[in-house]
């Protein structure tokens, strides 16, 4: 048997390249055919948008101190949306997403759990690229204190990959922290007040809370793990947007936290 070895070991271990080769090749196609898909969906889906309305409106919740960063953005326009065809193609439609300056802008889903769209598109086909969603215990027509978004961290920057880019302290000089999300009933703005990573964990995606107290601490405990200092401040009257991906791996999160500015009803 040792002999037989010896004698074609070349050719077996050859032939085993050869197989993992063909494996790397055959994976790298699949990889590449399922972001073909993706972008054709997204492509599409895109084109269910309308422009965006320059309309003054007062904020939600105006903070005392004139020099707090809000009162920069209060002309800043809301994102309009034609919900009807994307309600059509998918009735777990519940808005629309859009952040300038990165690769997110697309249509939220939810459905009776946090698993689904983990690994399946806005048309409903089998990908690990999965979609945009909202937690299962939201409701983005009436905002709870903390309103919970997921996406992939794509290493292609598709879903929420791009949110990376608010990591790095040039983002801000060439775009606004801001968050426009549109549902069916209503337009909104969100000022950014917090990014940070940090492994994952259950504090961050709380979304009701016991009382003011408990909610306050929440928010201080948000602003304290921020990277940056966005210069303005929340309180219990605020409502938050959460936004939550992945980073890299399994392990570490991307968060991204911020406060109503400003609403309109549709």
């Amino acid at each position: 048997m040792k002999l037989w070895f010896k004698k074609y070991r070349y050719y077996i271990i050859a032939l085993i390249s050869i197989i993992i080769l063909d494996m790397a090749i055959i994976g790298l196609i699949l990889w590449k055919k399922e972001q073909i898909e993706l972008k054709k969906l997204e492509k599409k889906l895109e084109e269910t948008k309308q422009e965006e309305v320059e309309e003054t409106s007062p904020l939600y919740n105006p903070p005392k101190d004139i020099n707090d960063s809000s009162w920069n953005y209060i002309d800043f326009p809301f994102l309009q949306v034609d919900f009807k065809d994307l309600l059509v193609q998918n009735q777990d439609t519940v808005g629309w997403i859009q952040i300038d300056g990165t690769n997110v802008n697309y249509p939220i889903v939810q459905s009776k759990s946090n698993e689904y769209y983990l690994t399946h598109a806005f048309d409903h086909s089998y990908t690990k690229a999965g979609w945009i969603f909202s937690d299962y215990r939201n409701n983005l027509n009436h905002m709870n204190p903390n309103t919970i978004i997921y996406g992939h961290g794509r290493r292609d920057n598709s879903m929420f990959g791009s949110l990376r880019f608010l990591l790095d302290e040039n983002w801000y000089q060439n775009n606004v922290p801001i968050i426009k999300l549109s549902t069916p009933k209503y337009n909104y703005l969100f000022q950014i007040f917090s990014i940070y990573t940090i492994i994952e964990e259950g504090y961050y995606i709380t979304t009701h809370f016991k009382n003011n107290q408990e909610f306050q601490s929440f928010m201080d405990t948000l602003v304290n793990r921020s990277q940056f200092d966005f210069h303005t401040t929340v309180n219990t009257q605020d409502k938050i947007l959460t936004l939550s991906t992945c980073l890299d791996n399994d392990e570490w999160r991307v968060v991204i936290h911020s406060k109503l500015l400003k609403k309109e009803t549709r």
